[in-house]
């Protein structure tokens, strides 16, 4: 049996236009090729910051304190984990997870993983479509309605970022992310928190498993964190650097890849707990615990923290998060699409056809119950993604751990012990919860 086991060759790189398109200095010192792999981390903790995770984590810091900055951190420990497998299967194999799963599943497993990770992509889109559709009427005043549709124009910004390359979508992303980042950090200054309490809330409590309103939006944090496309983008954007093909070199790119997800997922930490941190220090420490809508967060900021630039910054944060989770939701599902049944399409066509899908629900909850329901449907998408989980990690896990499959870059026993203990543990707090809406 040859050394990577895998039923076919890898013929067809992922994500074909980039493949190995960004040089690795050779020669260089070790701080200029970490620079040639900085990068693909900060596209995937961008999946870490999205619409998504501003609903959960308001929800959560309004009803129930600096309580779940724990489970913040638990799921970003998770994640830093899980891409760390991403990178050591797309190095080794020379696969992203997709074409993986192609390879080692008959097709009445593979197909149904694909419409789940299809189905993970929806829920991430109907995320974007609602998050950056209310950043529009914050900062413009565009209704919801009409903002919904013209986040479907982002295609024009895809188009514009791919005719440029690879690299200036890499700094786009960071150049957004540092807009979000300081938005936060200005807006939590002015919120004063309780730093004592916030340190406290870092540490683990039984009520966030006891507690069926907490474990929901626990769950939320969790699905909102550690997001199913971003274990496929990872594999798959990681193939663009043109690391050495040798053992040295494979290694190399694994060490370096894994620092840069880790970095960048740090980042995605302090702007995940900065806005659950807002929520508890403005809402919470005032007595409003019902905060689920985004729109009703920014009118409050306002008068609680008595200054009228922190809306200002809230929505310009928003609408950023937005913009970039639309960047890299297209590669995700092109990566899907292509890994799973080998069928290529314009990323342009693919994001229309993607967002027009999440449109649908979106404008039905919209039109039937209001823009007062928004929040409630951001939350439920990303419950839906911490449901979808479980068929990501678990090949993900079973691959990595598969010495015939990545030689001698297989994961380590401990590393894929804790990544399996990640998806049972995932996969027992989906029961719990089901069971607990089951039984009312």
């Amino acid at each position: 049996m040859p050394i990577h086991a895998w039923r076919t060759d890898s013929t067809t790189p992922s994500l074909s236009e980039v493949f190995r398109s960004i040089a690795v200095p050779r020669g260089a010192s070790p701080f200029r090729r970490f620079l040639a792999f900085i990068g693909p981390g900060y596209l995937v903790a961008v999946g870490y910051m999205d619409p998504g995770n501003w609903a959960t984590s308001l929800a959560g810091g309004a009803a129930f304190g600096y309580t779940l900055l724990f489970v913040a951190l638990l799921s970003n420990i998770m994640a830093i984990l899980l891409q760390s497998l991403c990178a050591r299967l797309a190095i080794a194999s020379g696969r992203d997870l997709a074409q993986a799963c192609r390879d080692a599943f008959p097709r009445w497993v593979s197909v149904p993983l694909w419409l789940f990770a299809e189905a993970a992509i929806i829920a991430t889109d109907l995320a974007e479509v609602i998050g950056t559709a209310i950043g529009l009427n914050l900062l413009f005043g565009i209704p919801l309605e009409i903002g919904i549709f013209i986040t479907a124009a982002d295609v024009f910004l895809i188009l514009w970022l791919q005719n440029k390359g690879f690299r200036w979508i890499e700094a786009f992303i960071i150049a957004l992310l540092a807009v979000i980042a300081a938005c936060f950090f200005v807006q939590i200054a002015m919120a004063d928190p309780d730093w004592g309490a916030v340190i406290a809330g870092f540490a683990p409590s039984t009520e966030i498993v006891t507690n069926p309103q907490m474990l929901y939006i626990a769950l939320g944090i969790i699905g909102a964190t550690v997001m199913p496309h971003n274990l496929y983008l990872h594999s798959g954007i990681v193939q663009t650097r043109a690391f050495g093909q040798d053992p040295g070199g494979k290694r190399e790119a694994l060490r370096l890849a894994t620092w840069d997800s880790t970095i960048a997922l740090m980042l995605a930490l302090l702007v995940n707990s900065s806005i659950l941190i807002l929520a508890a220090a403005t809402f919470h420490a005032s007595g409003t615990t019902e905060i689920v809508e985004i729109d009703q967060a920014h009118a409050l900021l306002s008068p609680l923290l008595g200054s009228a630039i922190a809306p200002t910054l809230f929505g310009i944060a928003l609408l950023c998060c937005g913009l970039n989770a639309t960047v890299t939701a297209t590669m995700s599902g092109q990566i899907v699409m292509e890994g799973f049944i080998a069928f290529r399409i314009s990323p342009v066509l693919r994001r229309l056809i993607t967002r027009l899908i999440a449109i649908v629900p979106a404008m039905a909850v919209i039109l039937l119950y209001g823009s007062e329901e928004t929040g409630q449907l951001l939350i439920l998408s990303q419950v839906v993604l911490s449901f979808q989980l479980p068929f990501a990690i678990v090949p993900l896990v079973m691959f990595t751990a598969s010495r015939a499959k990545m030689g001698d870059l297989v994961a380590p026993r401990w590393l894929t012990a804790l990544c399996a203990l990640i998806a049972v543990t995932i996969i027992v707090l989906n029961i719990n919860l089901l069971a607990t809406v089951l039984l009312g």
